[in-house]
């Protein structure tokens, strides 16, 4: 083993390591090894910055538009109300129409992004159905997973496989080149999950309540917001009576955090947003949330001339009001990821004020401020409505998981479906049809989407997830340098004295595992990116066809079914379907082994190995 290939391998190991532990981010990881690529010699600077200029990092930047453009127009949301309505009270039909409409969004579109658009939807028919909402979370996450098995530009994975195949001189896959294996998956994934099902989600159907109208009951339970919750009337005598909550700063001089202030009028009461300006009067009540030691509490009250009351009152999870209370969800790119909920600034960003926090079945009272948030995080808001509808619009920090019925859908341009629909269908046919360039067809779909403004241009740039572009793009010279230096044929002649002898059936199982495996740890792309290259080799030396090799690659990195860190989906449904880390477990093993199995006999049948 060379010097430079031993330089490269420790860089690998470290960068691995790095994304195990999610220390840095993996698209920070992804960067500090393109710099030290090109720091050792063993890169050149242009050669380290081709994955920038590669046709399939363009193109998943392009598709991340197109898909923004079919949310932004309703046409996910207008599905998902068509799946309500069709599924009726049949929970098997709904379990297969949903896995059906998810894997076919998720074909044209982020996966993550369907199950961020469908969590809501599917929490609101699980509540209309009386289901508890884990009988459906995970059929959602499987056939969003699933989808990326159905087309090349299904998931990020493919497009790295079909680049590297071309890359080697090879013809790159077609369109529709993984639609045969995808969809024999696909249909066993909604058999086994109509079977399946019947052990997710043992919770009594009231428990799913919470998902369209929560009662505060309900969210003081899940929350543990009994520990902290307090409603303080404002005395005659109160200094804080005629002073603004700006001048008073409640929070940093006593710990309490004002969530709404109810004021008594003639013929009833006004429910007030505590801004920095709102004047405290007497008789006031105020609702406050507090996680000191009940003794601090007594204190303040007493030296702010407050008194405790009873709450009954104050029920903002009741009819439509101005103020209220949502649960909301941190998805995998967030800007609050890895912040704690003070230095999010919830209230002077979206004048919103968090009083729960939930990480799976864990409720956090003590210490919820200096929290780092997490993807799949639940968190119960305080503020009015449309402070929430301003949050949902362009790039989303939080998507809304319980909402009440006045708080409109948001679609900004729901009047330019068709034209989402006509984009959509000119780039699936340019690249059926081989007229242009996958690429090239992709951004003539953007233009179109943007012609007819389904997005507009700043839009269109919120809407890549960029950190997926630089991890592509960082991680891609990696292939190159472990080319330049031998270790990509030193990984197949490996793989090749290993289970060589048994046969490239053999050869495609110990692919597959290796593959699913090393998705446990990392990004299935940044996985892609690294058995690609062996795959091919592997197939190269053996005189055999790579397309099966770098197929097997390819669902296999969709495989992503075993835990719930496994693929950002299946941390997204984590907490909604209430799962512990063990159901993905108990489910998802026997799933992937029976989508190796399917992936065996398929690939060599339909990609002959000769």
């Amino acid at each position: 083993m060379s010097l430079d290939l031993a330089t490269v391998l420790f860089l690998l190991a470290l960068a691995i390591g790095m994304f195990a532990l999610n220390r840095p981010r993996m698209d920070a990881v992804a960067l500090i090894m393109l710099v030290a690529l090109q720091l050792t010699g063993i890169l050149t600077v242009p050669e380290a910055l081709a994955g920038f200029s590669d046709p399939g990092v363009v193109l998943i930047g392009s598709l991340f538009v197109i898909g923004e453009g079919l949310v932004r127009t309703g046409i996910a949301r207008r599905l998902g109300d068509w799946l309500a309505g069709r599924a009726g009270g049949n929970g098997g039909r709904l379990v297969a129409l949903l896995m059906l409409i998810v894997a076919a969004l998720g074909s044209v579109m982020s996966s993550t992004g369907v199950v961020a658009l469908f969590i809501p939807v599917v929490l609101r028919i699980a509540a209309r159905l009386r289901m508890a909402p884990g009988q459906l979370m995970m059929p959602l996450s499987f056939a969003a997973l699933i989808s990326g098995m159905l087309t090349l530009v299904g998931t990020p994975p493919n497009l790295v496989v079909s680049s590297e195949l071309q890359r080697a001189g090879h013809a790159g896959f077609g369109f529709f080149s993984f639609t045969p294996f995808g969809l024999p998956i696909l249909l066993l994934g909604i058999g086994y999950m109509l079977v399946a099902r019947r052990w997710l989600g043992r919770a009594e159907a009231d428990e799913t309540a919470h998902a369209a109208g929560p009662t505060l009951s309900r969210l003081v339970e899940d929350y543990r917001l009994g520990e902290c919750a307090h409603h303080l009337r404002v005395g005659s005598g109160s200094p804080l009576a005629g002073r603004s909550l700006e001048v008073l700063q409640l929070h940093s001089q006593h710990g309490l955090n004002v969530m709404a202030v109810e004021r008594p009028k003639r013929g009833g009461i006004d429910l007030l947003d505590p801004t920095g300006e709102t004047v405290v009067r007497p008789g006031d009540l105020l609702a406050v949330h507090f996680t000191g030691a009940a003794e601090q509490l007594r204190m303040a009250v007493a030296e702010l001339g407050l008194h405790p009351v009873n709450p009954d009152g104050f029920d903002p999870s009741g009819e439509p009001r101005a103020i209220g209370l949502a649960e909301v969800i941190i998805p995998p790119d967030s800007s609050l990821r890895g912040k704690s909920v003070l230095e999010g600034e919830f209230r002077s960003r979206f004048g919103l004020t968090v009083v729960g926090l939930r990480r799976g079945r864990t409720a956090w009272s003590d210490g919820l401020l200096e929290e780092r948030l997490q993807t799949g995080d639940t968190l119960l808001l305080v503020g009015p409505w449309e402070a929430l509808r301003r949050s949902q619009r362009g790039k989303r920090d939080f998507v809304l998981l319980n909402h009440p019925e006045d708080l409109e859908e948001i679609s900004p341009a729901a009047d330019r479906a068709p034209q989402a629909l006509l984009s959509l269908g000119v780039v699936v046919l340019l690249m059926v049809s081989g007229l242009v360039p996958h690429v090239l067809a992709a951004l003539i779909g953007c233009l179109i989407m943007l012609s007819f403004r389904c997005i507009d241009l700043d839009g269109a740039y919120r809407s890549i997830h960029w950190p997926t572009v630089i991890l592509i793009a960082g991680m891609l010279p990696f292939s190159l340098a472990l080319q330049k230096t031998g270790g990509i044929a030193l990984a197949a002649e490996g793989l090749i004295r290993l289970v060589g002898d048994a046969g490239p059936h053999a050869l495609l199982a110990s692919l597959f595992a290796a593959t699913a495996v090393t998705g446990l740890f990392i990004s299935n792309t940044a996985t892609a990116v690294l058995m690609a290259p062996v795959a091919i080799a592997t197939a190269q030396q053996l005189g055999l066809s790579p397309h099966p090799f770098a197929m097997t690659v390819a669902l296999s990195a969709s495989a992503a079914f075993m835990t719930p860190v496994s693929s950002p989906v299946n941390t997204l449904v984590l907490g909604p379907g209430r799962y512990r880390f063990g159901d993905f477990v108990r489910i998802g093993v026997p799933f992937t082994l029976l989508v190796m199995a399917v992936t065996l006999v398929l690939v060599p049948w339909l990609l002959p190995l000769k």
